[in-house]
Parts: structure tokens; sequence; C-alpha cells
């Protein structure tokens, strides 16, 4: 096991440490390109002439490359200092970031965003890793709550911010403006980051690098595929099934390396009551935000005529909402514990959807900016104490790895989410279209028939709301410890 972090200074309690203020900037940033080619997809087949498919790869090979390589971070992490981990992973994220910019063509443009999700992914569970060795229990709520900016807020800014950007040129200026202000964070962060503990030495599995990059890799890659048409339905059901049996194999030998001590990612997580009710409570969350966000710009943009700028500025309140109360519902959470917010946050995330269930062509767009702000805020009352009780649950030991798992769910989430919406709207208006619907009252008709089975699927959060602790219970988590460690044996 790794050793004990440095001590914690004597007043962490009242402020967030510098260390991971400094992880919070990093990781806004990074994640922020997640969702930031969104509204670039028209550009880039003008530019690069290609169609909207394949264009479409800008972001999914982002999101495919997230979730293969986060498996592997709860290894990496426990293996290099704080200082090592952040220089690599700003490092690669530069350099997708510059390759991207300069892409002479397709090809080389998603090599860059493939480098540059390698780097982002190493962020987010350095960043939560950290931020539960050096915040002391009663004060992590509220330092969480800033955490909820970068890794939440971040991809729901992204259209928004891209759509600013595009009106000042090419698509290529979301990589330029985004380059040095990557690297004046790199280097500020190197000059103030200090190492929290000391890296553990060991040797890496190769087999299970592999069948992780295949398993989850292939997972997000099929589901992908369903919003891509009716033909490549088939092929999509094979490589998802495909990933499911590959993640089996991966899960069968990190069962075999437990033995010994070294898993590439421990599943004795998945041990603890509690971290499993918060996992599951997250990825249902950020299925129905991921939902959410590949169904309003379509609605806004394709029915009601907006631009991309007026798109993003219109969904751009929500996402400010969501960032700007995460402190807050933080102290909420280490004054009062965790069941007065995420049993109204769950609530309202059903009720932002199922408002969402009545556009229509003529629908106020004040009322659409209502209900995706009451789906934004209630999503963050749900996460922020989520993130926090789930990963308070685990010892010290399987932190790396506790972050690493939320984080490879919620890429996966995010592929399930966008590949479940899609599908039904394609499905639903095509059906329509073959009956002799007009296009546009078909499309309606499929988006309000997608926001009801978000919507549906949204009533599982209350469920898993009402499980929820309100405190992680310290002598419940021992005996929980014991029972993952035979879990090991």
């Amino acid at each position: 096991m790794p050793s004990a972090p440095r001590e914690r200074p004597a007043d962490s309690v009242g402020r967030t440490p510098t260390v991971v203020r400094l992880l919070v900037l990093a990781t806004f940033v990074v994640i922020l390109n997640e969702t930031i080619m969104i509204n670039a997809i028209p550009r880039l087949m003008e530019s690069l002439q290609v169609t909207e498919q394949s264009a479409q790869w800008v972001s999914t090979v982002f999101m495919l490359t997230m979730a293969a390589v986060i498996p592997m971070t709860g290894w990496f992490l426990v293996r290099v200092t704080t200082r090592q981990a952040y220089t690599i992973a700003m490092g690669v994220f530069i350099s997708g970031t510059l390759l991207s910019a300069v892409a002479p063509s397709f090809g080389v443009l998603l090599i860059g965003r493939v480098v540059q999700a390698a780097g982002t992914a190493v962020m987010m569970p350095l960043l939560t890793t950290t931020l539960m060795n050096v915040v002391p229990e009663e004060a992590r709520g509220r330092v969480m709550g800033n955490v909820i900016l970068a890794i939440s807020v971040a991809p729901a800014l992204g259209p928004a911010v891209s759509g600013l950007i595009l009106q000042l040129g090419s698509w290529r200026l979301l990589f330029v403006v985004v380059l040095p202000i990557a690297a004046l964070v790199t280097v500020f962060g190197l000059r103030k980051l200090e190492n929290i503990g000391e890296p553990e030495i060991s040797s890496i599995d190769w087999l299970s690098i592999i069948v992780a990059t295949v398993g989850f890799g292939g997972l997000v890659y099929g589901l992908s595929l369903f919003g891509e048409g009716a033909g490549h339905v088939g092929l999509g059901i094979g490589i998802v099934a495909g990933g499911i049996v590959t993640i089996g194999i991966f899960v069968l030998r990190q069962l075999k390396l437990q033995r010994s001590g070294g898993p590439l990612l421990d599943l004795r997580v998945l041990r603890y009551r509690t971290y499993g009710l918060s996992l599951a409570l997250l990825s249902i969350g950020f299925l129905a935000m991921l939902g959410a966000m590949i169904l309003l710009p379509l609605y806004l943009q394709n029915l009601r005529g907006l631009s991309p700028l007026q798109t993003g500025l219109l969904v751009m309140p929500g996402g400010l909402a969501m960032g700007l109360l995460g402190p807050t519902v933080g102290k909420v959470f280490d004054k009062f514990g965790s069941r007065v917010l995420v049993i109204p946050g769950a609530i309202g995330t059903v009720l932002g959807l199922a408002g969402l269930t009545q556009v229509s062509e003529t629908m106020p767009y004040w009322l659409i900016l209502a209900l995706h702000t009451l789906l934004m805020v209630s999503l963050a009352a749900t996460f922020t104490p989520a993130f926090t009780l789930g990963l308070g649950a685990l010892p010290r030991n399987l932190y790396s790895h506790g972050s690493s798992m939320l984080g490879t769910l919620q890429q996966v989430a995010a592929a399930f989410g966008t590949a479940l919406v899609v599908t039904v709207l394609s499905a639903r208006s095509a059906s329509l279209v073959a009956d002799g619907v007009a296009m546009p009252a078909a499309q309606l008709s499929g988006m309000r028939l997608a926001f009801i089975v978000a919507a549906a699927l949204s009533l599982l959060t209350v469920v898993v709301a009402l499980m929820m602790p309100n405190r992680a219970d310290a002598s419940h988590d021992d005996d929980d410890e014991k029972e993952a460690v035979g879990f090991a044996h």
C-alpha cells in the first residue's frame, strides 16, 4: 500500500488546500474539451471534406479514449508522485491540443483528440484522490462542491464556449484558445504543486491493460454506433456484446490479481454499499445530463432554428447555476448530511426531464431555460453528496481505484445516454415518416419520446437516493472493509 500522505495543514478545514485549487483549475480546462467540438461539426465537414457521421468522431473518440484509459489510472496514481502525474497528464494534453490545432487532415485531428483524451483521463482521478487524502472529512462536502465545477459543469459548458469561439473564425480556434491557457495552468501548477504521499513501485499487468482497453473502449464504441442509423444497429449490438464479454474477462483477471496485491483496478471498492449506491446514482444522473445535452441542441437548432451561439447562450445559465451552487451544496452536506440534498435533487431531476417531454414548436424559451436550469441544479444537489459520500466510504488505499471506477462508469453512462436518446429519436422519427408524417412533426415526436425514456430512467435516482445513508457509517464501513479483504481471497 502507498504510504500515508503528509500531515494536513491545521487550517485546512477552513479553506480549500492550494493543491486542490490547482487541480480543479487544470481539470476544468481539460474536461471542457470533451464536449467543445459538438458545435464544430458543420465547420469540420466543410473544411476537411468529411461526412457528418465521420465528423462526429471528434467527440466519440474522445469519450472512447477516456473510457479505455481511466481504468488504468487507479494503478498509475499510486505509483507516481502527484507532480509526476500532473506533469504527464498536462504534457500529454497540451501535445494533443497542439497536434489538433495544426492537423492537416481529419485523421491527424482524430489522433490529436486521442492524445488530448489520454491526458484528460488522468486528471479527474488525480483530483478526487488528492482531495480525499488532504481534506478532512468534515470539510469534504464544501471542497467537493468545487470539484463538481470541473467534472460536471465543464462538459455542460463546452457547447456554449465553442459556440462563442466559432463566431470568431475556424474550428482550429477551439484548440488555439485552449493551448496557452493549458500551458499557463501547467506552469503555474508546477510552481505551487506539492507531492501528496509517496509512490509505490510494482509491475504492471499488460493483459489487464489490453482487456480493459478493448472491453471499455469497445463498449463505448458499440454504444456510439446506435446513433448512426438503423444500418449500424446490428454491428453496434455485436460490439457491445463483445465489450461486455471482454469486461467480464477483465473482472476475472482483477480478482485473480487481488490475491497478489497488484490489480490494475481494485474491484474491492464494489464491496462497500455506500460507494455502490453513489456509483449508481452518479451514473444514472450523468446519463440523464448527457441525454438532455444531446437532445436540447437538436431541438433548438433543427426545429426552432436557433444558431449554435444562441443555443449555447440558452443552456449556459443552467451550467453556470450548477457550478456556482456546487460549494453551497457542499456546505449544506457538511452540516446536514446527504439526504436533504440527494432526495430533492433526484425528484427535481425527474421533474425537469418530465417537463421537457412537453417540448413543442411554440414552447416559450423562458420555460425551456427554466426546465434546463431545474435539471442542472437538481443534478448539482445530487452529484456533490454522492461523490463525497461514496469515496468517503472507502479506505485510504482504495481512493485512487474508487476515483477510477467512478470516472470509467461516467464515460460508459455518457455513451449509453447518448446512444439511448439518439436511437429512440431516430427510430420514432423514421417510423412516423414512413407513415406519411412530415419530418419536423416526426422529429418532435421522437424527441418527446426520448425525453420520456430519460425521465423514466431518472426515476431510479429517486429509489437510490432513498437508500443512501445520511453520512458514512464508520463502523459499517469497517465491517465492509473486512468483507472486501475477504473478497480478494
